[in-house]
């Protein structure tokens, strides 16, 4: 694993950077997950292999430093990722976003611009609101949820059986969670969704099988997105399908 201090926020991103041909795809996770944790087994497998990766763990996540002072919304992840890309991958990439990885890797594109060849996003954030997850965490105030909100959660998600997920979000900085969860639900002008149809690249939006929303299957080829069902799997398609999601990541890339 390698570190990046971001100027930005003052802090290190810690990040892998596999090695393979191609450009690289830089990878960002959804709230309470890790890139170090969820697409290592993927980028290993057999149908991703030989391509390069960089799997990113954002502030307050996984491996990276949690600077108490960072606002951890979208656009700030997305600024301090824009440093990393530029220094890791002089050249062009491709961006994968899971959730609210999702509309970080939209604002990511958007700073990058033209180095940006193709944009491959899993059930991403695109309109403020936030989903019921992001919501039911930026209704605690953030002293509450950090004293014994985010702690209840873990041991919630535990007990239904998602032992993965909990251990991610465990090392997760309650502070970034709550922050996380704040952003998406406040959004931005303009919204994730403006800046994703505004964006002249390939796009392409994942849906898990499981989660599957007909509205959005329907809406967004309309603006030039495609779409892709990941079979067997909800939202968390990398963990419950990691083949699944790498076949369809594949497609998309082309």
């Amino acid at each position: 694993m390698k570190a990046f201090w971001a100027s930005t926020a003052a802090a290190n991103i810690l990040y892998h950077d596999l090695p393979g041909s191609g450009s690289p795809v830089v990878f960002i996770h959804g709230l309470g997950c890790a890139s170090s944790c969820d697409y290592l087994g993927m980028v290993f497998g057999t149908v991703f292999t030989g391509r390069r990766a960089i799997l990113v763990d954002l502030l307050g996540s996984g491996f990276s430093e949690r600077p108490v002072e960072f606002s951890c919304s979208v656009d700030a992840h997305a600024h301090s990722v824009a440093e990393l890309v530029q220094y890791v991958c002089p050249s062009s990439i491709c961006i994968f976003g899971n959730s609210m990885g999702g509309a970080v890797a939209i604002a990511l594109a958007t700073i990058l611009g033209p180095r940006v060849e193709k944009l491959v996003l899993s059930e991403p954030n695109l309109d403020p609101g936030g989903g019921p997850f992001s919501r039911k965490i930026a209704a605690i105030p953030e002293a509450e949820y950090v004293a014994y909100g985010h702690d209840r959660i873990v041991k919630a998600a535990a007990a239904e059986g998602n032992v993965v997920w909990a251990a991610s979000m465990a090392i997760s900085a309650a502070f970034a969670i709550h922050r996380g969860a704040s952003s998406l639900t406040a959004g931005r002008e303009p919204t994730w969704r403006e800046l994703l149809y505004g964006l002249k690249i390939p796009r392409t939006i994942l849906f898990g099988e499981h989660s599957l929303l007909d509205t959005e299957f329907d809406r967004l080829p309309r603006h030039g997105v495609s779409v892709d069902i990941v079979p067997a799997a909800g939202h968390s398609m990398a963990l419950q399908n990691p083949a699944g999601l790498a076949a369809a990541l594949v497609r998309a890339l082309g």
